[in-house]
């Protein structure tokens, strides 16, 4: 699962990019319009601007906003920079790999070559789909509610067919 805290940047991220032209926007408005904890999102947009992908100004007019455009933020940047690696397992880990306790062999452990497939897919999704991209699917979601479509999954390849089902 997506941690919490990468949820909530990705929402912040897409609502700054939506206001760009309204100048630095307050952390409250964000996190208001959003429904976002204050306190967490402070501590979120901190580490976004610290990684150069936000700016801050202080004061009664002041706030955040994007520091670069949103065609060039990676989501998956963003999720590493703020949960750390994303592989689901971690003898799939290229930064924090370690063997798992319960494998015997690697290169035939079934659980491993499934997730190993799961994890690329997840990679090329996060890191070939940029901030812009999100918004625009964002936007086209919110103009197809408003004319009563359903919503389709979409990859950076394109829609996937057929109907989105949910299961854990």
């Amino acid at each position: 699962m997506l941690p919490m805290k990468s949820r909530y940047a990705l929402k912040a991220l897409v609502f700054l990019a939506r206001h760009q032209v309204d100048g630095p926007v307050p952390v409250a408005g964000i996190a208001a319009a959003e429904a976002i904890p204050t306190k967490f999102l402070e501590a979120i947009l901190l580490e976004l601007r610290n990684a150069g992908i936000l700016t801050s100004r202080r004061g009664p007019t002041g706030g955040y906003q994007l520091r670069v455009e949103p065609s060039t933020v990676h989501l998956g940047d963003v999720i590493r920079n703020l949960s750390g690696p994303m592989a689901p397992l971690p003898c799939l880990s290229k930064s924090a790999y370690h063997r798992c306790t319960e494998c015997v062999d690697e290169a035939t452990c079934a659980v491993r070559l499934l997730m190993a497939d799961v994890h690329a897919q997840t990679l090329r999704i996060l890191d070939g789909t940029t901030l812009a991209q999100l918004v625009a699917r964002v936007d086209a979601a919110a103009a197809g509610e408003a004319e009563g479509q359903s919503q389709r999954c979409r990859t950076p390849d394109g829609p996937v067919s057929g109907k989105l089902d949910f299961i854990d």
